[in-house]
C-alpha cells in the first residue's frame, strides 16, 4: 500500500492544469478538470473540497464558476497539497515489538526498551527527509518540469480545451 495516496496525484495534475488554465479562464470547474484527466467528476470535486479546506484553493459558485488558486504557484508545497489530500499521517507506527522478546521471560528488561527504538528512529529520520523533499518543492517547480517536457503547444492546447467547453 502506498503512504501517498493516487487522490494526491490526481490533485497535482489538477492543480497543474488550473495554473495553466488560470491565464486566459478565471475559473475553471471540477468537471472540466475531470475531463480533462478521465476521472469521475464528484472524485475532483472531493479532492478540491479537501484542497480549498486548506486554503489551496477558491471556489467560486454559479454558472461559470469554478476553481482557481488561493496562492502562488511557489507559495504551494507538494507537502501542503499532500497533507490537503491525504492528512498528516505517520510514515511509521512502532508497535513497540522490542518490549516482547521471549528470551526476556515476562518483564523486559530496562536497556531494552530505553529511548526511541532504533528501527523507530530510522523510520522518523526517514519520514523528516521524506517531508523536507516534498516541502521543498513548489506547484511552480513541478510546472517548470511539465513545461520543459512537454511540446511546445501543449499548454495551449489545454487552455484551448477548456475555452470551448466555457
Amino acid at each position: 500500500m502506498s503512504h501517498i495516496s493516487t487522490a494526491v496525484e490526481y490533485g497535482l495534475h489538477c492543480l497543474l492544469l488550473l495554473a495553466t488554465a488560470e491565464a486566459s479562464t478565471p475559473e475553471t470547474s471540477a468537471r472540466d478538470l475531470a475531463e480533462l484527466q478521465g476521472v469521475s467528476p464528484d472524485y475532483v470535486a472531493k479532492l478540491f473540497t479537501k484542497l480549498g479546506k486548506a486554503g489551496l484553493v477558491r471556489a467560486t459558485e454559479g454558472a461559470r464558476g469554478g476553481y482557481t488558486l488561493a496562492k502562488p504557484l511557489d507559495q504551494i508545497s507538494v507537502l501542503a497539497v499532500v497533507e490537503a489530500i491525504d492528512g498528516k499521517k505517520d510514515l511509521f507506527a512502532c508497535r513497540e515489538i522490542r518490549a516482547r522478546c521471549a528470551v526476556f521471560d515476562g518483564e523486559p528488561p530496562r536497556w531494552a526498551t530505553q529511548g526511541v527504538c532504533s528501527i523507530h528512529a530510522v523510520m522518523l529520520a526517514a519520514e523528516q527527509s521524506m517531508r523536507a523533499v516534498l516541502a521543498g518543492h513548489t506547484l511552480a517547480d513541478l510546472s517548470r518540469r511539465v513545461d520543459a517536457k512537454a511540446p511546445a503547444g501543449f499548454s495551449s492546447s489545454v487552455v484551448g480545451w477548456l475555452e470551448r467547453r466555457r
